[in-house]
């Protein structure tokens, strides 16, 4: 059963080229970070502090197109960890159906907190177990 996570901070530094998100268990204590790059940094921090661009950005463009044409975003779930890469999906509800579209995490995250209301987070159970199991070592 996947995990019910929040975005928790953004690490955002001007001399690396990996930025930082951590997603924090809603009803528990577990956290993890995940190395995302500047562009997807930069939609993510300016979603959060409601900072609006004069035109759509791409995050902006995905979320009007998918509900322009009817759909409806559900969720984001980071599903595996496959050699220190996350993959994750998006979860789009059309005509009835749930559609699973594959994504960077980065990507899914912006997506997330570019919807209205911003979309629940979840982590498989395994994904956090790897990660978490990793770290311990």
């Amino acid at each position: 059963m996947p995990v019910a996570m929040e975005l928790s901070r953004i690490i955002i530094s001007e001399i690396n080229s990996e930025q930082v998100i951590h997603l924090k268990e809603i009803d528990g204590d577990r956290m993890f970070p995940i190395l995302i790059g500047i562009f997807e940094a930069t939609s993510i921090d300016r979603r959060v502090k409601d900072v609006e661009a004069p035109r759509p950005l791409t995050h902006d463009l995905l979320v009007n197109a998918v509900e322009s044409m009817g759909g409806e975003f559900q969720d984001v779930v980071i599903s595996e960890l496959k050699n220190h890469t996350y993959f994750a999906v998006l979860r789009i509800r059309l005509e009835g159906e749930l559609i699973e579209i594959d994504a960077r995490p980065s990507d899914a995250i912006a997506v997330a907190v570019t919807c209205d209301p911003a979309l629940p987070i979840y982590v498989s159970e395994d994904v956090l177990n790897d990660v978490l199991g990793n770290e311990e070592m």
